[in-house]
């Protein structure tokens, strides 16, 4: 079955980035001239999905306004003969049939995603989670679902984290199918000893989910940080049927990070067509005075 949809869960609260989250989501950072999430959104569409359910909560409307049409703005830009930021504008609204979902209470990623049980229906989904941005050539959602087209199993988005920081994300057991996929069977969320840990591939942004998840959320127990962990479901799921996972090309920000939220905007701006050359110089001049 071909994947059409997304779910993008943005409910976060974006503790480790305060006081910027106090009033704007995370979402909305700025990477150089466009938010994190549109460029999540932009991942998803060139990956041939059509239809995205973005999981918000309270205080996040300006994600849905960010994606909706502005008439004021629109007609200024194109009473100016502004054209190419006319069309950027009201572009950002025709990516894909984007739609908005509450999640009422925070009560963790897996809850996020039961949330989009009637968005899905009876199809297999991506999953791309509003953290993390990933630049690529070959957008890492669709090298995720080409991995299910072939395989026809749920599909993990995966990469190494350094052994010290193992115990912050999830680990997997793994094993090679060819170059950069491989089959995992069993899975850990946040291993606190090193008798857990599996080896130092983690869950890292992305995932292809067979509808059958919600019926194993519906079961789940909290987990790690008492909330409803979607690791554990899709542990269920490795165990019984198995799932693929892909160790993705690109590169991911994790934009819930300080750290990674500046180096998503330094290495976008110096690869940027308009502000490149003069940025790059730049930090040449800072680099030459540290």
């Amino acid at each position: 079955m071909k994947i059409r949809k997304a779910v993008i869960p943005a409910a976060g609260l974006g503790t480790r980035v305060l006081p910027a989250t106090k009033a704007m989501p995370k979402e909305m950072f700025p990477i150089v001239d466009k938010p994190a999430i549109q460029y999540i959104v932009e991942e998803a569409v060139r990956s041939g999905i059509t239809d995205i359910l973005i999981i918000t909560n309270r205080g996040k409307g300006l994600i849905e306004d960010h994606f909706d049409r502005a008439p004021e703005l629109e007609f200024a830009l194109s009473s100016k003969n502004k054209t190419d930021m006319y069309e950027q504008v009201v572009g950002i609204s025709k990516l894909a049939n984007i739609y908005f979902i509450r999640q009422k209470e925070t009560k963790g990623l897996g809850h996020a995603i039961s949330c989009a049980r009637n968005f899905v229906g009876n199809e297999p989904f991506a999953v791309l989670y509003g953290d993390d941005v990933i630049m690529g050539d070959d957008p890492a959602c669709g090298q995720l679902i080409r991995a299910y087209e072939e395989f026809g199993k749920g599909v993990l988005g995966i990469k190494k984290v350094p052994e010290a920081d193992i115990s912050k994300y999830s680990s997997l057991k793994v094993e090679n199918i060819k170059d950069n996929i491989f089959n995992c069977t069993d899975m850990i969320e946040k291993p606190q000893t090193k008798e857990d840990v599996l080896s130092l591939y983690s869950i890292l942004g992305r995932c292809i989910l067979p509808p059958e998840i919600f019926d194993i959320l519906d079961h789940t127990a909290p987990g790690a940080g008492g909330e409803i962990q979607l690791t554990d479901a899709m542990c269920e799921l490795a165990r019984t049927t198995g799932m693929t996972a892909v160790e993705y090309t690109g590169i991911r920000y994790d934009m819930g990070n300080k750290l990674g939220v500046m180096k998503a905007a330094v290495e976008t701006a110096l690869k940027h067509d308009e502000i490149g050359e003069g940025f790059k110089e730049y930090l040449k001049e800072i680099a030459a005075s540290l």
